[in-house]
């Protein structure tokens, strides 16, 4: 099935649609999301993507991020994936936005306008394995040191926003 992906403006306006694979490779500006589930401990649940993923295999992030077919509302595609590739179930509640672009590899260029969503589960996931390799729950302290020590073990975007918006997010 040939995915496709809203193409956007800064301002996050529609301007068009184009192939996921091609907006990777020609590093156009696109909508995407990113989800962070944390339990009553304030611990994240992040997971490691799966090995045969196109860009970024192996490597762990958010809770689950993707991107919002045509005609789909960031939050709709939000719900839909978390359940696809999680198996969860929760109200998400959008924090921010931001632009990032960066060059994942020799190919692949992730120019994004990501929605940033939070959420609460005490839930454990049932995974897509298609998806998600593993999983875990973890602190921010924890995942800083983590980050600080092995930063390639993460991506890109999860690595932006855990080092530049994470006093954005409204646990209230």
């Amino acid at each position: 099935m040939i995915q496709k992906v809203i193409l956007v403006n800064e301002d996050d306006e529609v301007i068009g649609t184009m192939e996921k694979l091609e907006a990777h490779l020609k590093g156009v500006l696109h909508r995407a999301f990113s989800i962070f589930i944390f339990n009553d401990k304030l611990e994240l649940l992040i997971h490691q993507r799966a090995f045969d993923k196109y860009h970024s295999p192996g490597l762990w992030t958010n809770t689950c991020c993707s991107h919002p077919c045509p005609n789909e509302t960031s939050l709709d595609a939000a719900n839909r994936r978390l359940q696809e590739e999680m198996g969860m179930q929760c109200e998400l509640i959008e924090q921010f936005s931001f632009i990032y672009k960066e060059r994942i590899n020799e190919t692949i260029i992730e120019y994004e306008l990501d929605h940033v969503f939070l959420g609460f589960s005490n839930s454990e996931p049932i995974i897509n394995t298609e998806e998600v390799a593993a999983y875990k729950w973890i602190s921010l302290p924890e995942l800083n040191e983590q980050m600080h020590t092995h930063p390639n073990d993460f991506t890109i975007w999860f690595r932006i926003i855990i080092n530049s918006y994470i006093n954005k997010f409204q646990f209230q």
